[in-house]
């Protein structure tokens, strides 16, 4: 079979310049003959030849540390061409995001991944020689690969194997910024290697016990404690160390959200799929300076910032890190922080990404997670405001779909503005419909009510009389609560 056969029939090979995967018209499955489908579909950025480190026979894993050039591998199992293509353009901006360099794209249909090989025996055979076709270091599967598949696929193509997972927990080893982010990634990586510690050669003989002699000598031979028992046991011992670190760090965000909870402030959590623009939505709100980049997992660290909507309303917003489909269920443990500032949330504005090709299987992703940490913890999900951000860069197709198949959303572009005064109204509205309406008879020697009313309320009304002022106000039920005492009763 020749390299252009590989591909669909009336596809097109991309280019640097052209970096699409395949012309999105192309035949379903059901028009696929059998070998078409059984092939290992792939797409090549460029080649190179053979590299020497992969000729002088070393183990990859004492390879020099460069920028990798990597080739990706999924399982086409169910769904549509363009959706499998899609998984894997996102699997590529993970791999771009992690610092790796794109050689090759491949994937196959298949019923369901090869429990050996993940891809099959014989379609490894292939992959070996796209592997010295195009001199890659690493090949990263699409998908999570059991320690002996990693194992397997490491010995039979001679480089270093990864999967979904270990591609993330990389990309937030380099993005967290702070003390508990590095802490939760620390943890979450070792929960993952736990599992796959494995040694090569001599690491997996015995360790001889004691001082004396090669053997240990007398009452002090035996068989000992292997090289990845030991590895395992400390990994244990830096496990149980980092949950302490993680659980003292919580003190400091459980006292400083109960310092927010006391002022009475709305608070509004900023959620959604990864790079959909939640940082670049914040700053369109509140004029933040948040970091925003064009890239996944670009914001890992729970950010707040206070603002005022047009209502004069005070309001804080919480940027927090994005979800991405099947996200490693490590992180989902670790990064507490995170979900807790959208479950403690008065209100989410759920951001989903309007040029993606299949924004609703963002949507699914975000509530899929959202509804685990509901599930362990019990409690109940805040609402949402949903979010359609990027409308300047999106298909009008894709937007049409949106607007039939989901109801009360609004249509935003962070980046132009459009929209935004909308997304304020609304938040403003539902805001408003949380709030006790009260009317107030405060004397003139409480001015530090009056202050607060204006700073936590919308004042409808505003009159003075001999005695003080007078206010009718919106005001969340827990400050309505506070100032009975000044309530006049209708």
């Amino acid at each position: 079979m020749t390299e252009e056969s590989k591909l669909y029939p009336g596809a097109r090979r991309a280019t640097d310049e052209d970096s699409s995967l395949i012309d999105a018209t192309k035949p379903t499955t059901g028009e696929l003959d059998l070998e078409a489908r059984s092939s290992l579909r792939r797409l090549t950025r460029g080649t190179s030849a053979y590299t020497d480190e992969q000729a002088d026979g070393y183990d990859v894993e004492y390879r020099k540390l460069r920028l990798e050039k990597v080739i990706l591998v999924g399982v086409w199992t169910e769904g549509t061409v363009q959706q499998i293509e899609a998984r894997l353009e996102e699997l590529a901006a993970l791999a771009e995001t992690a610092g790796s360099e794109i050689a090759d794209i491949t994937y196959q249909k298949r019923d369901k991944p090869d429990a050996g090989t993940y891809i099959g025996r014989g379609k490894v055979d292939e992959l070996r020689h796209i592997v010295v076709e195009t001199g890659a270091d690493t090949v990263i599967a699409d998908g999570e690969l059991s320690p002996g598949q990693m194992i397997a696929l490491e010995k039979a193509l001679d480089v270093k194997v990864i999967d979904r997972t270990m591609l993330i927990l990389d990309i937030f080893a380099q993005h967290a910024k702070s003390k508990e982010g590095k802490a939760q990634v620390a943890l979450a990586q070792m929960e993952y290697l736990i599992t796959r510690v494995r040694g090569w050669g001599g690491a997996l003989s015995r360790q001889a016990g004691g001082r004396a002699g090669a053997n240990g000598g007398v009452g002090l031979r035996g068989p000992g404690e292997t090289k990845i028992e030991a590895d395992r046991r400390r990994l244990r011992a830096d496990m149980a160390r980092l949950r302490k670190e993680i659980a003292s760090m919580k003190t400091s965000r459980d006292i400083k959200r109960e310092r927010r909870d006391s002022a009475a402030i709305a608070q509004v959590a900023i959620a959604g799929y990864t790079n959909a623009g939640k940082s670049s939505l914040i700053n369109a709100l509140t004029g933040a300076g948040v970091l925003v980049e064009d890239a996944l997992f670009a914001t890992l660290d729970p950010t707040t910032r206070r603002a005022e909507l047009a209502d004069g309303r005070a309001v804080i917003f919480t940027d927090t890190v994005g979800f991405v489909r099947h996200l490693p269920t490590q992180l989902v443990e670790a990064f507490r922080s995170t979900l807790e500032e959208v479950m403690a949330a008065d209100v989410v504005l759920h951001v989903v990404d309007g040029s993606d090709p299949f924004p609703l299987e963002q949507i699914v992703a975000v509530n899929k997670v959202i509804g685990e940490i509901v599930e362990e913890t019990g409690e109940h999900a805040p609402p949402e405001i949903l979010v359609v951000n990027k409308i300047d860069k999106a298909d009008p197709l894709v937007l049409a779909e949106l607007r039939h198949r989901l109801d009360d959303v609004v249509f935003v572009s962070a980046h132009s503005g459009e929209g935004i005064s909308e997304l304020e109204t609304r938040l403003e509205l539902f805001l408003n419909s949380l709030d006790s309406q009260v009317d107030l008879h405060v004397p003139f020697d409480r001015g530090d009510v009056v202050a607060r009313v204006h700073e936590l309320g919308t004042v409808l009304s505003e009159s003075y009389d001999e005695h003080g002022t007078h206010l009718e106000v919106r005001l969340p039920a827990q400050v309505a609560a506070e100032l009975k005492e000044f309530t006049v009763e209708q």
